[in-house]
C-alpha cells in the first residue's frame, strides 16, 4: 500500500510561482512513473507532467516552457515548479505514482487570482 502527502499548494496572483511536493511512503515495489495532474472548477481531470525513474519529463502544451517537473529517487517524492502561472491554471493539483498500480493522492489546491 503506498500513501502519497501532497504539500505547496495555495494562492498566487498571476506571473507568480509555487512548488508542489508529493510524497510516496508505505509498502511497495519501484516507482516507475510520477507525475501530476489537474482538474479545474467544471473540467475533466489532465494531466501536466510526468517524469520516469530515469528522469524523462513530459508536459502537457499549456504548461510546457512554465512548469518544471522532477524527482529525487531516493526520497521517493515528486515536485512541480510552477512559474509565470495564469488564472487558468487554478485547479486541484492531484500526484500519481505508478508501482505496478496507480496511486493518487488526495489533491491540493492552487488558485491563481489578483
Amino acid at each position: 500500500q503506498v500513501q502519497l502527502v501532497e504539500s505547496g499548494g495555495g494562492s498566487v496572483q498571476p506571473g507568480g510561482s509555487l512548488r508542489l511536493s508529493c510524497a510516496a511512503s508505505g509498502s511497495f515495489f519501484s516507482i516507475s512513473l510520477m507525475g501530476w495532474y489537474r482538474q479545474g472548477p467544471g473540467k475533466e481531470r489532465e494531466l501536466v507532467a510526468t517524469v520516469t525513474a530515469r528522469g524523462s519529463a513530459n508536459y502537457a502544451d499549456s504548461v510546457k516552457g512554465r512548469f518544471t517537473i522532477s524527482r529525487d529517487n531516493a526520497k521517493n517524492t515528486v515536485y512541480l515548479q510552477m512559474n509565470s502561472l495564469k488564472p487558468e491554471d487554478t485547479a486541484t493539483y492531484y500526484c500519481k505514482v505508478v508501482s505496478r498500480l496507480n496511486y493518487w493522492g488526495q489533491g491540493t489546491q492552487v488558485t491563481v487570482s489578483s
